[in-house]
């Protein structure tokens, strides 16, 4: 999904073949983010109404998805997301951390501060490479993390390119808890929030993750998931980059990234 689009999808513009597409698989990879973006578990009937596609070719595409593992029934009749995923997506995330690591490094370079790349993953974010910082004192996120992303810079800069409609699902899905007392927890505090980031460029976690950690991130355009690259470190140390000459970086570095991100390697 590119950042900027509806997570929530529209059923109207999913429905439309691509040109040069297999309409077969298309309206599978369909069925699979209608459910992911629904949470993860829904009813024929749901994916009737948001993919506009008829009942029986649903159900004839769910059934080949649970035979191979890529869903499964549930007793109550719903459709789930699969296992089978589970690897597909663990290889993805593995091979998008080594596109992005060149663009972290040179990051890393420039500032001096540990540089990261997230996906916005449902209603979460995900931390899907990093390039560490060489200072003694340094920030560490694992890859493979997971965090609410109301307390992220990563996703506070996601979710200032997304529609509010979707920016609200996400933030009522998580719950906007506090992770420290500088956390934002409402949602019209967050929707202030992202409008000040649209305005900057860039986004801010002022000690709202983790109390007396500085970050500064920014959305990668063109993505094909909802993305983005960031700088992290100690309060003190953080405050003395000049953001001014930070960002354009980080800009130039995501549009970058975004570009190889997007390429799609057909053949000629």
């Amino acid at each position: 999904m590119a950042a900027g689009q509806d997570a929530g999808g529209n059923g109207s513009d999913r429905a439309k073949p691509t040109q040069g597409g297999v309409q077969s698989v298309e309206r599978t990879f369909e069925l699979l983010e209608l459910m992911a973006d629904a949470g993860g578990e829904v009813a024929l009937s749901d994916l009737a109404e948001a993919s506009a596609l008829p009942l029986p070719t649903i159900h004839r595409i769910m059934r080949t998805l649970v035979r191979t593992g890529y869903a499964r029934q549930q007793p109550s009749r719903r459709y789930a997301l699969g296992p089978s995923l589970i690897r597909l997506g663990e290889t993805a995330s593995r091979t998008l951390g080594s596109w992005a690591r060149p663009y972290l490094a040179e990051l890393t370079e420039a500032t001096g501060e540990t540089s990261n790349m997230a996906v916005l993953d449902g209603a979460q974010i995900v931390y899907v490479s990093q390039v560490p910082s060489q200072h003694s004192m340094r920030m560490f996120t694992e890859v493979g993390r997971r965090v609410d992303a109301h307390a992220t810079a990563v996703g506070k800069a996601v979710m200032a390119t997304m529609p509010e409609e979707s920016v609200t699902q996400v933030l009522n899905r998580t719950g906007m808890h506090p992770q420290t007392e500088r956390t934002i927890t409402s949602v019209n505090g967050m929707r202030e929030e992202l409008a000040r980031i649209r305005e900057l460029g860039y986004a801010l976690d002022d000690g709202e993750q983790e109390v007396g950690v500085r970050c500064y991130a920014v959305a990668i355009p063109d993505a094909p998931a909802a993305s983005a690259i960031s700088i992290s470190g100690p309060e003190a140390r953080m405050k003395r980059i000049a953001v001014n000459d930070v960002v354009p970086l980080m800009r130039r570095l995501a549009t970058d990234l975004g570009n190889e991100l997007s390429a799609t390697g057909e053949p000629a």
